[in-house]
């Protein structure tokens, strides 16, 4: 397996609750390998989404998170200004301006990102669905 992946904010919120909607070569790619990423884009959404209502976590955001990422040891991927200019720059496959940074992270960091979304690997990068 590899050093490292990324999650997507939808993995990250599949992992955190137990959800069947993380494939089984996902769990297994998280379990196996060394670090296991999450983007600070995916706090700001999961944020954003539970003050509007739209998103019930079983603790508010802050400490929903730090308990995931003590159960999964997660770590958190900086943003950095390349990844910041390469995700305005690219094409909009996917049309998510927060996806396209998380893509563009792992595009620099070159690492796989566990994704269930099909519109990722238009951008040339690894995934693991």
């Amino acid at each position: 397996m590899s050093d490292a992946v990324l999650l997507d904010t939808c993995a990250l919120l599949w992992l955190g609750i137990g959800s069947d909607s993380l494939s089984q070569s996902a769990r297994l790619a998280i379990e196996e390998t060394e670090t296991v990423f999450v983007s600070p884009v995916s706090l700001w959404e999961i944020s954003n989404k539970y003050r509007q209502g739209k998103l019930k976590l079983s603790f508010p955001p802050r400490e929903w998170f730090a308990k995931v990422c003590d159960k999964y040891r997660l770590t958190t991927l900086p943003i950095s200004n390349e990844a910041m200019f390469l995700a305005g720059e690219m094409e909009e496959h996917h049309r998510d301006p927060a996806d396209r940074m998380i893509i563009a992270s792992a595009k620099l960091a070159n690492i796989a990102v566990v994704t269930a979304d099909r519109n990722f690997p238009l951008y040339g990068i690894s995934i693991i669905r």
